[in-house]
């Protein structure tokens, strides 16, 4: 069976559930999967990232507040999408991506269980981010199904193994990665394809200096992406990009980073427990700080404490 166009757009409209009636994405993904997500981070107004392993799907998902783009993780599978008098077959796969446009209204059949990291994308966030990025493009998402993009894909299924338990990493990187899968979805998923222009040059040492202070604070300082490209002057398209040229990493990489080198330092040169470290450093637990610090290390924080010293 050959592969699906996987290009049509399907209007709101067509749904007849009005957009205050519309469920968030998260709350629609839970009542049509029956499950709870596997890992999810999300901010107040339910945008953010959702993992979830589920059962075989046989059911209608109903008009949502968000633009859902999804990345499948799991065995290779044949599925059927039908939007109103739309009927589409695809392979679910590494390397493919599934858009739901915001109000859109479609019927899965997918035969065997899902393991697929999805993005909840207010279609606000879009628009600001093309704002930001001095495009006047439209906006508009295409619907997708099972459609070949391995780098919206493999930047997707990469919050599988980089949410660790941390609040603050954690949102940092939830708000760095919308942003950047949104100039990805502009450029390669809208009606009309965005060309974005390459970044000319970085921060300015004192903007940097003040960027990476407040990174490094100790205190209860706001280090959310927003407060760092305020304070540069900058929207947060151009911040990170500018953060990036002048550090080589982006935002949350870099303080990622600090924070493993200022676990490093306690386990080396002090008597802190490790549940102490973790607190210290912002964690969830105990738990969450040594599987965090084992993929970064390569090892526990007790091991590495004993060959530290």
């Amino acid at each position: 069976m050959s592969e699906p166009n996987n290009t049509s757009t399907y209007p709101s409209a067509a749904s007849g559930v009005s957009r205050n009636d519309r469920r968030t994405a998260d709350e629609e993904m839970a009542r049509v999967l029956g499950t709870e997500p596997f890992r999810m981070a999300l901010d107040a107004s339910g945008a953010g990232i959702a993992h979830w392993k589920h059962d075989p799907l046989h059911d209608v998902v109903e008009p949502m507040t968000h633009h859902v783009v999804m990345a499948y993780n799991g065995s290779t599978q044949r599925m059927e999408r039908r939007s109103g008098k739309s009927f589409e077959t695809g392979t679910f796969r590494r390397g493919v991506v599934i858009i739901i446009p915001e109000g859109s209204s479609s019927r899965w059949d997918i035969p065997k269980p899902v393991d697929v990291v999805q993005l909840y994308l207010p279609h606000v966030t879009l628009k600001r981010v093309a704002d930001e990025a001095e495009t006047a493009a439209p906006t508009d998402l295409l619907e997708r199904t099972a459609h070949p993009d391995p780098i919206t894909s493999r930047l997707l299924l990469s919050t599988v193994g980089v949410l660790e338990g941390n609040r603050t990493l954690d949102t940092l990187f939830r708000t760095q990665l919308t942003d950047l899968l949104a100039t990805r979805l502009l450029a390669a998923h809208s009606s009309s394809p965005t060309t974005f222009q390459s970044i000319t040059g970085g921060l300015s040492p004192k903007v940097l200096l003040r960027a990476i202070e407040r990174l490094c604070s100790d205190s209860d300082a706001d280090v959310s992406l927003d407060a760092l490209a305020s304070d540069a002057g900058l929207s947060r398209f151009h911040f990170c990009r500018a953060f990036k040229e002048s550090t080589g990493l982006s935002p949350h990489a870099w303080l990622r980073r600090h924070q493993l080198e200022r676990a490093m330092s306690m386990l080396r040169d002090t008597e802190a427990s490790i549940a102490l470290v973790a607190a210290e450093l912002g964690y969830a637990s105990q738990t969450a700080f040594a599987a965090a610090f084992r993929r970064s290390a390569g090892e526990t924080p007790s091991d590495w404490r004993r060959r530290a010293r």
